[in-house]
């Protein structure tokens, strides 16, 4: 009866792929040629709820105290990214938390991505740690609980008139998610099942938001092409491919050994992967996370305004949909994480001006 239930379940989530004409996922067809949206410029500000419950506040370069998402609108940012865990032990990046970041975001009048783990804290290419509630799960419970998950979030952004323009379904699955269960390097086919599970709940909730697949490595084809290849031959979908690029994480094996200047490599084999992306599945990349050192202030300007340029030419501007800092308004003093772009007196650092320029 399980083996049964398994292949009833195969064949759905074939059925739920939205054909290749649809899709764009043919590698025979080239990329769609419609006009596309606005270059985004965005900012993953996940911990603003929770550093300002912290009593951490913000400021401008000229000293104005501001509340974080209105900064980054001032700072050139016209779009925010909000992660989602199942159930927070604190709350934060829960449900309404989320909802509650994103009508901020939305009186401001900014783009909105949300993106879902899977998972009650972080989930990252080290660990894809199924959610307490969904441990003993089995494959099928755990597609359904996806989708449930996925609605329930989505429902309740949606009740209070929030639109999210983008939704990530796992984050930097680079090896599926959901572990054991759904890890792909011995189950692709299972991950491509969670992955079409949480396509078809969002099309259910907001038909016109583009679904991200994401992985880390931007600068890895092999990689990408790996994750992509499986998703289609099990059919799975998406709209867009989501890319980490942080330079001194990727330069050498050892964060410590990078020198000055490398990021140029970095950046220039992440967009020459994702130029090749575009052209083989006929999806945009979204630049879903970039960082660099919070003191290398000058290095970072560099790497974003080389990067944003870039970018933004990338296939007659139609290649790469945007580029999003991860956590620019954290320092190591509050977080412990150094690759955000504030000092330590919580004002922004030089190196956003690209995004503002």
């Amino acid at each position: 009866m399980r083996k049964i239930l398994h292949l009833i379940l195969m064949a759905a989530a074939v059925t739920l792929a939205v054909s290749c004409n649809n899709n764009g996922n043919k590698e025979e067809e080239k990329p769609e040629t419609t006009e596309p949206a606005p270059f985004a410029k965005g900012a993953d500000i996940g911990w603003a709820t929770e550093m300002a419950d912290d009593g951490i506040k913000f400021y401008n370069a000229a000293g104005e105290e501001r509340e974080c998402t209105a900064l980054m609108k001032e700072l050139g940012f016209d779009a925010v990214r909000y992660r989602v865990w199942v159930d927070p032990e604190e709350g934060w990046c829960g449900k309404e938390d989320v909802v509650a970041k994103a009508r901020t975001a939305r009186d401001l009048g900014m783009r909105i991505m949300i993106n879902f783990h899977y998972s009650d804290w972080w989930a990252d290419p080290g660990k894809q740690n199924k959610p307490e509630a969904w441990k003993d799960y089995s494959l099928e419970q755990l597609c359904q609980a996806i989708m449930d998950h996925t609605r329930d979030v989505l429902t309740a952004l949606k009740n209070e008139g929030i639109t999210p323009e983008w939704v990530q379904v796992g984050n930097e699955t680079s090896n599926g998610m959901l572990w054991d269960t759904g890890k792909a390097d011995p189950n692709m086919a299972n991950y491509a099942m969670m992955t079409a599970a949480g396509y078809k709940a969002v099309k259910e909730i907001f038909p016109d938001a583009k679904v991200i697949v994401h992985l880390d490595h931007g600068d890895r084809p092999d990689l990408y092409n790996w994750i992509f290849d499986g998703l289609k031959a099990n059919g799975a979908e998406w709209d867009m491919i989501g890319m980490s690029l942080y330079p001194e994480y990727y330069a050498h094996e050892k964060e410590e050994d990078y020198q000055e200047g490398e990021y140029r490599n970095v950046t220039d084999a992440a967009l020459a992967n994702a130029l090749a992306l575009w052209q083989k599945y006929g999806t945009p990349v979204m630049i879903a996370e970039v960082g660099m050192t919070w003191n290398k202030v000058d290095e970072s300007y560099a790497f974003l305004s080389e990067l944003m340029t870039k970018a933004r030419a990338l296939g007659d501007g139609k290649a790469c949909a945007g580029v999003f800092y991860w956590e620019p308004e954290s320092n190591p003093a509050w977080s412990g994480y150094a690759k955000g772009a504030f000092d330590e007196n919580f004002r922004p650092t030089r190196a956003l001006d690209a995004f503002k320029n």
